[in-house]
């Protein structure tokens, strides 16, 4: 099917570019969206005829896009969400979870606007595809953790098995303290063991 774009979309052309592409595309995406129109006769002499207010409004917005690209491109927010001692998400974080961040934060974002490459469902910190503008893209990053302590840890740049790690060896080295302490308890000042647990000869008989 041939259309005639009306906006500039990635890898298919500039405003007022005839392409072809597959019709379920122009009808699932690029017509409903308002990005391009069937290239008849009528509809390119309509483009033709509003090109120069069609150009004037996508300065205007590419605009706003910069401005708020300026505003969130290379933030962090933080997202609290339950998960295993693996780092596996008890669920996942969606476009729809961004959107509503991002609207806290006080900026309107569209789902469609919010490209997440994969699924995100495991802790760490993630990368976030934000397409503000046919022009304009901006990046943010999603800290998602199980608590504010965590998510510190993580943005200090430690995984989620490196934290794991750490816990492992510091639960490790407070019971190896413990047993220290229990054995030492159990010695007099010679270090003798009145229980049997030290040298089998009394130094004291020698």
């Amino acid at each position: 099917m041939q259309v005639i774009l009306l906006e500039r979309v990635a890898k298919l052309g500039q405003m007022g570019d005839v392409v072809n592409v597959k019709p379920g595309y122009a009808r699932n995406f690029l017509l409903p969206q308002g990005k391009a129109l069937r290239a008849s006769d009528d509809n390119i002499k309509s483009f033709e005829a509003r090109k120069a207010e069609l150009e004037v409004q996508n300065l205007e917005t590419k605009k706003e896009a910069q401005d708020v690209a300026q505003r969130l491109d290379g933030t962090t927010y933080v997202v609290i969400r339950q998960a295993s001692d693996a780092g596996a998400l008890y669920g996942s974080v969606s476009t729809r979870d961004v959107a509503d961040l991002l609207a806290e934060a006080g900026v309107t974002i569209e789902r469609r606007q919010i490209v997440i490459g994969q699924p995100i469902k495991v802790l760490g910190i993630h990368t976030i595809l934000l397409n503000l503008h046919p022009e304009v893209d901006a990046e943010i990053r999603l800290n998602v953790a199980r608590s504010a302590e965590e998510a510190e840890l993580q943005a200090s740049g430690k995984s989620i098995q490196e934290l794991a790690a750490e816990e492992e060896a510091a639960a490790e080295f407070e019971i190896s303290e413990l047993f220290d302490e229990i054995g030492s308890a159990g010695m007099d000042e010679d270090g003798y063991d009145p229980r049997g647990r030290g040298d089998s000869e009394d130094p004291r008989d020698a």
